[in-house]
């Protein structure tokens, strides 16, 4: 078992069968698992960025290598409508909707075991995806064609060295640059479909 921990202005991520605060903040509420409890500086810097996108309310999610599907809770307590959550690994699908059952959000979440190709649906209002840069660089055209007009992108996991080819690559499909953040080794890009 570990602490509860703090991240950003709003969130907490909590452990199973520990009582949440009582100082307004979000609970994410997380089994401990190998794909991103929040201490990782992408998943945090994620959830930093989420947490002030005023477009989250009502959102039809994306969340593509959804790991532990901490993005996606966290999306869907800040009032989004409904998440799809693709992951390619089996163990973290099946981690993802145990956490979705510890915050009672089962019935907003579709979990997809595979690869973007496998999900149908199209016009999405977010797509978050915290993969490597080189993979972002290869689903370029596929992650902007179901990101709807006006729609957002938070892009992370990338390593430095790719940032400026992942940014260009967007940029070329009609996307801009909200914000671009550089983190100790990774950086986070925060980019609208135009």
């Amino acid at each position: 078992m570990y602490q509860p921990f703090n991240i950003g202005s709003n969130f907490r991520i909590t452990p199973p069968d520990t009582p949440g605060g009582e100082d307004g903040r979000i609970d994410l509420v997380m089994q401990r698992g190998a794909f991103g409890s929040g201490e990782h500086e992408t998943t945090e810097s994620c959830l930093e960025i989420l947490e002030y996108l005023p477009e989250i309310s009502d959102a039809h999610v994306l969340d593509l290598g959804s790991g532990t599907g901490i993005l996606a809770i966290a999306a869907l307590k800040l009032n989004a409508a409904h998440s799809v959550c693709v992951d390619i690994e089996p163990s973290a699908v099946e981690t993802a909707r145990v956490n979705f059952q510890l915050n009672a959000l089962e019935d907003q979440v579709t979990h997809i075991t595979g690869t973007l190709d496998v999900v149908t649906e199209n016009g999405f209002d977010l797509i978050m995806a915290n993969i490597y840069g080189d993979i972002l660089l290869e689903l370029v055209d596929t992650l902007t064609a179901r990101l709807k007009p006006g729609g957002t992108l938070l892009l992370s996991g990338i390593l430095w060295e790719f940032n400026f080819d992942v940014r260009q690559a967007y940029e070329k499909r009609g996307c801009e640059v909200i914000r671009n953040r550089i983190l100790e080794e990774f950086s986070t890009i925060l980019m609208r479909k135009k």
